[in-house]
């Protein structure tokens, strides 16, 4: 194969050459591509996904421990809005690096969701590439610059707060009722529905919020939620 595309990532987006520009490779190579490819290819990104996800954990943790002086739990909550999903997803798709994801042709033609998972996946693998390839100073500058950084709109947004029980928080402080979830549509098949919620206050509706269940869809209308309340908070 090409490792051209891949050399002129890492010099480009992360700044440096491997050592082992196979180790980039697989971690971007998800468990469909060697499904697909049986006997060509042996190896896919979860072991380093596995690996990455450890070093994630670890330098958030030493970067929440020397910079913020909370209780345990806030810590814990901090350190879950970091590393959640959506925040290394976003993180893969600002690197750029979807284009070089080895995925079977079923996964390229999945859900946008399916996708989300599969870029922070990568994410986490890449991080154990570079642990492995570069050493832990090099992956510790990685997360920091692209992680780590985000840390001040996490709490300028107060979204490493349990949505559901800060919305309730803001909707109870400002309008004086305590706010209500109402389904307003299912579609797609049972395998991969979709849910349309809506986070009603009283008779009005203040938010709505699509997912693949309920729980999901009602935590994403409290977001949307909170976000409409801080605003009104700050019009004050």
């Amino acid at each position: 194969m090409d490792l051209t595309p891949y050399k002129e990532f890492a010099k480009e987006k992360l700044g440096f050459s491997f050592n082992d520009i196979s180790l980039l490779v697989t971690a971007l190579t998800h468990r469909s591509y060697v499904n697909e490819h049986k006997g060509s290819v042996k190896e896919h990104n979860e072991r380093l996904e596995f690996l990455g996800d450890a070093v994630l954990e670890l330098v958030s943790s030493d970067f929440l421990y020397r910079n913020y002086n909370e209780p345990e739990g806030i810590m814990t909550a901090l350190r879950a809005a970091l590393v959640r999903t959506e925040s290394i997803g976003d993180a893969g798709k600002e690197l750029g690096y979807e284009p070089l994801v080895r995925l079977s042709h079923g996964e390229k033609n999945g859900s946008e969701r399916a996708r989300d998972v599969i870029l922070a996946d990568c994410f986490e693998a890449v991080i154990g590439a570079i642990y492995l390839d570069q050493g832990y100073d090099a992956a510790r500058e990685f997360i920091a610059k692209h992680i780590l950084v985000k840390m001040d709109t996490i709490l300028d947004e107060g979204s490493w707060r349990d949505p559901k029980s800060y919305v309730q928080e803001l909707a109870q402080k400002i309008d004086g009722m305590t706010p209500v979830y109402h389904t307003l549509s299912e579609e797609g098949p049972d395998h991969d529905k979709t849910f349309k919620v809506g986070l009603y206050v009283g008779d009005q509706l203040k938010a709505t919020g699509v997912g693949h269940s309920k729980q999901e869809a009602q935590t994403e209308a409290a977001r949307v939620g909170v976000k409409m309340y801080r605003k009104l908070e700050a019009g004050k």
